[in-house]
């Protein structure tokens, strides 16, 4: 399992996604061009010290991440407001990447066109959408869990961090 964001242009949700990554063991692909440099303040607060155990890898455009995930043998399954099946009803499999889109403005037509899985999450009436790091770990908790790909961690007593 893994996490794609195609050219993210807010550094917090970023080190958010990052921090992510870090905690449940996910890898994170960064399509750029990304809205902001990846040594940015903003990206290293949201991030914490948790950085330094970051599996990123970077790719110069989606054509060449596109290439590269085919080549390892993954699903691309979009996260979007558009799709039709609720992420929640979906299949997922242990090497599919989850990708989220700018916040600003999704992915362009070309990318939904390669998806092979398109999600959403159901909202109520009239709301536009969630922040791409809040539906980003609604989604890769669910297929964490689907494909038993969870942290197992020891059981901590009294811990509250």
């Amino acid at each position: 399992m893994r996490i794609a964001l195609y050219q993210p242009d807010i550094p917090q949700n970023t080190g958010t996604i990052l921090r992510l990554g870090v905690c449940l063991g996910v890898p994170i692909d960064i399509i750029e061009p990304a809205g902001f440099s990846l040594s940015d303040k903003a990206l290293k607060r949201a991030g914490l010290d948790y950085l330094t155990h970051l599996d990123m890898h970077r790719h110069e455009s989606f054509a060449a991440f596109d290439t590269w995930r085919q080549q390892q043998g993954c699903r691309l399954v979009l996260l979007t407001t558009a799709a039709a099946q609720r992420y929640a009803e979906a299949a997922f499999a242990p090497t599919d990447i989850l990708l989220l889109g700018r916040e600003s403005v999704g992915v362009p037509p070309e990318v939904h066109a390669q998806a092979d899985l398109s999600v959403r999450i159901p909202m109520q009436p009239g709301m536009r959408s969630l922040n791409v790091a809040v539906a980003g770990a609604m989604v890769l908790g669910e297929a964490l869990r689907q494909t038993g790909q969870l942290p197992v961690e020891a059981v901590r007593s009294g811990a509250t961090d």
